[in-house]
């Protein structure tokens, strides 16, 4: 697995109780992944600029055609204003019907190590989630 550095957002020294958000795309062919990454790594630029933003990391699992990200945020209302950004959604809807996306929202305390943060995600993409010291709830899965 293969992960991008940590960028930070403008609430990098957010404190308390952060949404964790994991997506997980599946391309249909090997064709479809670097132009899926690359479109998440255009959106990953913005991120000093986006509200509720603590940081994100790409990740890519190539040989499974597998790609996604890793994202913090202060509170569900600004997850849910970056997924309807103009950028986003032409993201979303170039990639409807080439793959299958999955992803996943979780509370952890500020002071979880981000090593941990990753490991987590790491054992979604494996198959054996970890549950750690977050509470888990899965909230969307379906069709890209």
């Amino acid at each position: 697995m293969l992960w991008s550095k940590w960028k930070t957002g403008p609430q990098a020294a957010a404190k308390g109780r952060l949404l964790i958000s994991f997506t997980d795309f599946t391309a249909n062919g090997f064709l479809d992944l670097p132009g899926a990454f690359r479109a998440g790594l255009s959106l990953r630029e913005g991120w000093p600029r986006m509200p509720g933003a603590v940081g994100i990391w790409l990740w890519a699992a190539p040989m499974q055609r597998r790609c996604g990200s890793l994202s913090i945020w202060t509170d569900e209302a600004s997850l849910r204003e970056f997924v309807r950004t103009p950028d986003h959604l032409a993201i979303v809807r170039a990639y409807r019907g080439r793959g299958s996306m999955r992803s996943e929202m979780w509370v952890a305390d500020a002071g979880l190590p981000r090593r941990e943060l990753r490991a987590m995600a790491e054992a979604r993409v494996s198959g054996s989630p970890r549950r750690g010291h977050a509470e888990i709830h899965v909230v969307e899965r379906g069709d890209a």
